[in-house]
């Protein structure tokens, strides 16, 4: 194998690597790889970057590098099939950067972030020919995460005026789909039961928009929360000989309000 270990690698080194990785005698994992069985885990390597930005340092470093491993391995697999390589990559998304960022590299002027966006999604309607404001919301991938996609469509029809005025029509909207909500439960129909809380997300998406709030970073903040008081709810049963199982309901909502107040505390 002509390859040289050193104390420091570059991206040239990365890309050897990744070369050899699916070259004959390579790893038999990384040889079976195909576009399909890696979307898994550019998704899942995505997630794992996400949750090392509230860390930063050598962390975030560590796993944007698994990240970009989900990408030289996309890369070589088109090298191999003669589509596309990973110069092609490179020059694709610098010749993209140039095009969208014309109040730096060109004489538009934007001064603001707002101007900025606006620019970057009149260029890349022009880009993909989209006409419409319809067409603008199906072009948004379908394999975004439902919250986070219902976000950017709702941005969309907001850009042309379809939207509440103030937060308080989203608020009345989140209590009219919960009640649907509440009617489709008694009516017991599984169907309506889906269609309704769908609709009671979509409009409870509303209002983190209007706060300006990711919802899908939210619920990730939400699903955090609720994993680290069920953790101390767990620990503190333990340290009493007690089994969850064993636990009524109302002993372990007591539990639940220590790690509240413990939170709040902080």
């Amino acid at each position: 194998m002509d390859f040289e270990f050193k104390d420091r690698y570059n991206i040239d080194d990365f890309l050897k690597i990744t070369a050899i990785l699916r070259g004959e005698g390579g790893c038999p994992w990384d040889r079976e790889q195909t576009y399909e069985s890696l979307k898994k885990y550019v998704l899942e390597e995505a997630y794992e970057v996400v949750d090392a930005c509230d860390t930063g340092g050598m962390k975030l470093a560590d796993e944007l590098g698994d990240l970009l491993l989900q990408i030289t391995l996309l890369s070589q697999i088109g090298t191999e099939d003669g589509t596309f390589c990973f110069d092609d990559v490179c020059d694709l998304v610098s010749k993209k950067m140039i095009k969208r960022h014309p109040h730096v590299f060109g004489n538009v002027k934007a001064d603001t972030s707002e101007q900025v966006l606006d620019n970057w999604e009149k260029i890349k309607r022009g880009e993909r020919d989209i006409k419409t404001v319809s067409g603008a919301m199906r072009d948004i991938t379908k394999g975004m995460p439902a919250l986070l996609r219902a976000y950017k469509i709702q941005s969309k029809a907001a850009k042309v005026g379809f939207d509440w005025d103030n937060v308080s029509g989203c608020l009345d909207k989140v209590r009219e789909e919960t009640l649907e909500v509440e009617k489709a439960i008694e009516n017991g129909s599984e169907e309506e039961i889906k269609k309704e809380i769908g609709d009671l997300l979509f409009a409870v998406v509303n209002v983190a928009r209007f706060q300006k709030v990711n919802p899908e970073l939210a619920a990730e903040e939400a699903n955090k929360k609720f994993m680290r008081r069920f953790e101390y709810v767990e620990k503190e049963a333990a340290k009493s000989g007690k089994n969850l199982e064993d636990m009524t309901l109302k002993e372990m909502d007591k539990l639940w309000d220590k790690a509240k107040a413990l939170e709040a505390e902080l």
